[in-house]
């Protein structure tokens, strides 16, 4: 059941260390889920670095396992995580706990409750390892869909039963 929508959309930040690999996958899977789940108006989905040289596009491993998986994949180039993000988003998902920390010291301590890492949201919480040094997409991606629909049933779950209090 998707969610009914009066409200503007939940914004929504994925985060890793160089926005090339693993959080343009967490974007693009996260948004192709939530087009299947007939939600997709209900969220404003991006991405951004920790670290990175702004302006670097997608790393080609994502762009080839999205694709074999049938998740759409579009151009993009790596941006910045900003400070002022933190007014601008709903929550911030981390891959990792670095990112995690990298994020407290970039948005403030005033952002603290928004961030946390994606695979929280399964029965199996943890990292996710970075493939731009395992070099294991294939890992990423079971890993980045896994937490993808936790966090998608887990955001309709919360968007239904606001729906049903009113």
């Amino acid at each position: 059941m998707s969610p009914r929508r009066s409200a503007p959309p939940r914004r929504i930040m994925f985060v890793c260390f160089g926005n090339i690999c693993r959080s343009p996958l967490a974007e693009m899977v996260f948004r192709h889920l939530a087009d299947e789940a007939g939600a997709g108006e209900a969220f404003e989905v991006s991405s951004a670095a920790t670290a990175c040289e702004e302006g670097r596009p997608v790393h080609p491993g994502t762009l080839d396992v999205l694709r074999r998986h049938g998740v759409p994949a579009y151009t993009r180039r790596s941006v910045l995580l900003l400070p002022e993000d933190a007014d601008r988003y709903d929550l911030f998902v981390g891959m990792d706990a670095r990112n995690a920390r990298a994020m407290r010291r970039i948005l403030g301590e005033g952002a603290a409750e928004k961030i946390c890492l994606l695979l929280d949201f399964t029965d199996e919480p943890r990292d996710i390892a970075d493939p731009w040094y395992t070099g294991d997409f294939e890992a990423a991606y079971r890993d980045v869909s896994a937490g993808a629909a936790a966090l998608l049933q887990r955001l309709i779950g919360e968007e239904n039963n606001e729906a049903e209090d009113q």
